[in-house]
């Protein structure tokens, strides 16, 4: 059971796949709910700090890197073009919308997008981590339920 718990807890840590893929997971090879869930939040949380306060600062680096250079620089424009465009469509709502943004289990959006269009709009880290969290929170719960539906629906035709 604990070589489960930690692939639960390494599916949540990945980019792109996150929570979104972990809760699946543990819901599917019946593990119980709670502590599976703690797990996942736990993982998808665990690089939130690093990328906020050195995802920016590495881009920035590599960005006049010969091999690097060309990435880096897409990644920051791209950031720097996605983050204003969030921030004028959010207005004052800048964190719910963060949240949202994470918590809406859709591809492209989670935990490390989220925080990484945080950092480049220099949002306060302490709200911006809160915020994150609350939508890995939303994520979660709306996997859960989905999770929970598709495999009941399965268990339906064994």
């Amino acid at each position: 059971m604990l070589k489960k718990y930690l692939i639960v807890f390494l599916i949540s840590m990945l980019p792109l796949v996150e929570l979104r893929g972990a809760v699946p997971y543990a819901v599917g090879f019946g593990l119980p709910i709670l502590p599976s869930c703690i797990i996942a939040v736990i993982g998808n949380m665990l690089p939130v700090p690093f990328i906020f306060l050195f995802a920016r600062k590495i881009l920035e680096w590599g960005k006049d890197r010969r091999v690097i250079g060309g990435f880096c620089r897409w990644c920051l424009e791209k950031g720097e073009k996605g983050g204003r465009k969030l921030e004028s469509k959010a207005g004052r709502g800048l964190y719910i919308a963060l949240m949202l943004f994470v918590g809406i289990p859709v591809p492209g959006t989670g935990a490390w997008t989220g925080t990484l269009a945080a950092s480049f709009l220099n949002m306060d880290f302490k709200k911006s981590v809160l915020y994150v969290m609350l939508g890995v929170l939303l994520a979660g719960a709306i996997m859960l339920i989905a999770s929970l539906g598709v495999f009941s629906a399965f268990s339906l035709f064994s």
